[in-house]
């Protein structure tokens, strides 16, 4: 039986670049965001997540679900999927390192080898539509 782990991310594009986050103990680069606690919605879990990661307020007014992404979990049992649903927002704040946070990065496509594979099948879909450089 296939375990899915339900996310939500941040998509934050800056000059063709997205914003991405390394956690202490790990080698490759996430989608800002996280696992939604009981009860909580997709943008109460963004906007909780981004604001305890990377010390910025969303404007929970402009949270928009920009596409879905499913892919194999990382450091997990074979099997186990990742469901990310990726949403853009309007922020106050420069996006810094916090928590659990080690290195914030802004990823081209040619970044691909440094990221999860849900960070893969986001910079694929937003470089086929030219807003991320390559």
């Amino acid at each position: 039986m296939t375990q899915v782990i339900e996310k939500a991310a941040w998509v934050r594009l800056d000059e063709g670049r997205l914003l991405a986050a390394r956690t202490r103990g790990r080698d490759l680069f996430y989608l800002p965001g996280g696992k939604p606690e009981p009860g909580e919605s997709i943008e109460q879990t963004l906007a909780r997540e981004i604001r305890e990661e990377l010390g910025i307020i969303l404007d929970a007014s402009t949270i928009t679900p920009l596409l879905t992404v499913e892919a194999p979990a990382d450091n997990k049992p074979a099997g186990t999927l990742v469901r990310t649903v990726c949403c853009t927002a309007d922020h106050t704040g420069i996006p810094t390192p916090r928590g659990e946070i080690t290195e914030i990065a802004y990823l081209t496509h040619g970044d691909r080898p440094r990221a999860s594979a849900t960070v893969r099948e986001v910079l694929d879909r937003l470089a086929a539509t030219g807003q991320l450089l390559r």
